[in-house]
């Protein structure tokens, strides 16, 4: 258990299948226990989850200053209104900053959002695999791909080499978007066009070791990733990428491939050291950066990832 000195605040990760929360340190970025839960299916029942694990997490702590919120997209993280149809359906136009701090018994200012790739990315700048690296990026393999820039630890949207919203997910790449080539749904189909079997990604990783199929979908996940990264980071020149989410727990399937790809580039792959904790250390990082009127942006506008 970490031991908590100072001032803290509560974070949370809104993923996917999950909901996990915690409290973060201001002094070194250090979580307290993390809570989790399983991700609600109706409205009332995210406000009750994220409620009760508000209360596992701040127990016995002292001097929490406010909340931030990793969320996917679409979502306006300046005004805290959700927009996601695909995931989340019930939550759609409805302001969460304000119903979170009626919850809680705080006021709106005291929560706050930030799109959860960002979040993954200060994480592994505040204490991970990207701290001390002047430019970074930062990409989560997943459902989709979701990706963020930084400059000198700090978040760009926008500039020289950074596409909107530092988003990559829907730029035009070959036939199609980059999503089209790297996401759990390509992998899947990748090894159902093999096989004629529809398998889970985990599923498809865990046997590779006998299924010369599972081999070849992600081996071509590595090209194509590594295609992708030269291409569309020529411009923003990162010295380091950061590689996270639940794809990457399969690096050794496909990061040999990614790196081919990326011979005579002075850029490094590195697969994220928080693992699932960067989200919510970054969630830390981003309140206290703005608590010290740093230039760190806690959100783009609304994202559409």
């Amino acid at each position: 258990m970490a031991t908590l000195d100072g001032r803290c605040v509560l974070v949370y990760d809104i993923g996917g299948s999950h909901i996990s929360a915690a409290v973060c340190a201001e002094s070194d970025f250090a979580l307290g226990p993390v809570s989790k839960a399983t991700q609600p299916q109706s409205i009332d029942a995210f406000f009750d989850a994220l409620s009760q694990l508000a209360s596992q997490a701040t127990a016995g702590v002292c001097g929490v200053a406010g909340t931030v919120l990793a969320m996917p997209g679409p979502f306006d993280y300046l005004e805290g209104v959700s927009w996601m149809r695909h995931k989340m359906p019930y939550l759609y136009g409805v302001n969460v900053r304000c119903a979170l701090a009626k919850r809680l018994g705080w006021k709106d200012e005291q929560v706050q959002f930030l799109n959860d790739a960002a979040a993954f990315l200060l994480g592994e700048i505040g204490t991970g695999a990207a701290r001390g690296i002047s430019r970074t990026v930062g990409i989560t393999l997943g459902t989709g791909i979701g990706s963020a820039f930084a400059i000198d630890g700090h978040l760009v949207t926008e500039g020289p080499g950074v596409p909107h919203g530092g988003e990559i997910w829907n730029l035009p790449f070959e036939d199609g978007i980059v999503e089209d080539l790297i996401s759990t749904r390509s992998i899947q189909q990748g090894y159902k066009e093999c096989t004629g079997n529809a398998r889970e990604v985990a599923e498809i990783a865990a046997g590779a070791a006998q299924d010369p199929a599972a081999v070849e979908v992600f081996q071509e996940l590595g090209r194509d990733l590594g295609r992708v990264l030269r291409i569309l980071l020529h411009d923003f020149a990162p010295e380091v990428v950061v590689i996270g989410g639940g794809i990457s727990h399969a690096a050794d399937l496909f990061l040999p491939a990614a790196h081919c790809e990326l011979l005579g580039l002075a850029l490094q792959l590195r697969i994220s050291v928080l693992g699932d904790l960067a989200p919510l250390v970054g969630a830390g990082v981003s309140w206290f950066s703005r608590a010290t009127n740093s230039p760190e942006q806690l959100a783009p506008g609304i994202a559409t990832k």
